[in-house]
C-alpha cells in the first residue's frame, strides 16, 4: 500500500495514549461541531487503499494501540471546517466484513459534474464494486452511483444534488 506523502496528505501517527491537545491543532474548537463518522473495517489496508483511490478522501492520521488499528481521512485541505470518516479495525474482528450500511445507509460524496459521476462509476465497475449504476433521480437527489467498500458499506457519488450549495446558501457570507 502506498499513501501520497504530499503536504495535504501527509497523515500523523499517534500510538499510545495521547490526547487530541498533547497533538499540534489540538484547540481551537469554540461550539460544538459535527466532526465524524466512524465505520468499522475487516481489512483497514483494503480500506485505506479502496477510499484513496475511490474518492476523494486523502489519509490524515493513523493510530494503533493494544485492541487495533484506524485511520483518518478527509478532503484534502479541509481545515475551515473538519470532517474526517473514521475507519477502525479491531484485533478481534480483522479479517471479517464489518460493514453496517446496508441497504439504504450511504456516504455521500457531491461531485462538481456530471461527468465526474461518470468517471467514479467506470472505476468501480473495473474494481468490480460499482453498486448502483449511474442514474437521473428526482429532485433534490440528482444524478447519482454508489459503490461499496471493501466492507462493503456503500458510497454515493452524486451530482446536482445540491448539499454543499444548500448549506452555503444558508450560512455562508451574504453578498
Amino acid at each position: 500500500m502506498t499513501i501520497d506523502a504530499t503536504p495535504a496528505a501527509r497523515p500523523v501517527v499517534v500510538t499510545g495514549r495521547e490526547t487530541a491537545g498533547d497533538q499540534a491543532g489540538g484547540a481551537g474548537i469554540t461550539q460544538p461541531r459535527w466532526t465524524h463518522i466512524a465505520l468499522p473495517s475487516g481489512d483497514l489496508d483494503a480500506s485505506i487503499a479502496f477510499y484513496t483511490s475511490m474518492t476523494p478522501l486523502v489519509v490524515v492520521a493513523m493510530r494503533e494501540d493494544a485492541d487495533g488499528r484506524n485511520v483518518w481521512l478527509s478532503n484534502p485541505g479541509q481545515w475551515e471546517t473538519p470532517f474526517v470518516l473514521v475507519l477502525a479495525s479491531f484485533n478481534a474482528t480483522r479479517g471479517s466484513q464489518q460493514g453496517i450500511m446496508k441497504p439504504f445507509a450511504h456516504i455521500g460524496i457531491e461531485l462538481p459534474t456530471r461527468a465526474d459521476v461518470d468517471r467514479a462509476a467506470d472505476r468501480a465497475r473495473a474494481a468490480g464494486c460499482l453498486h448502483w449504476e449511474p442514474r437521473d433521480m428526482p429532485d433534490p437527489i440528482g444524478y447519482i452511483c454508489a459503490v461499496t467498500d471493501p466492507d462493503g458499506n456503500v458510497i454515493e457519488f452524486s451530482h446536482d444534488q445540491r448539499v454543499f450549495a444548500t448549506v452555503r446558501e444558508l450560512w455562508g457570507p451574504k453578498s
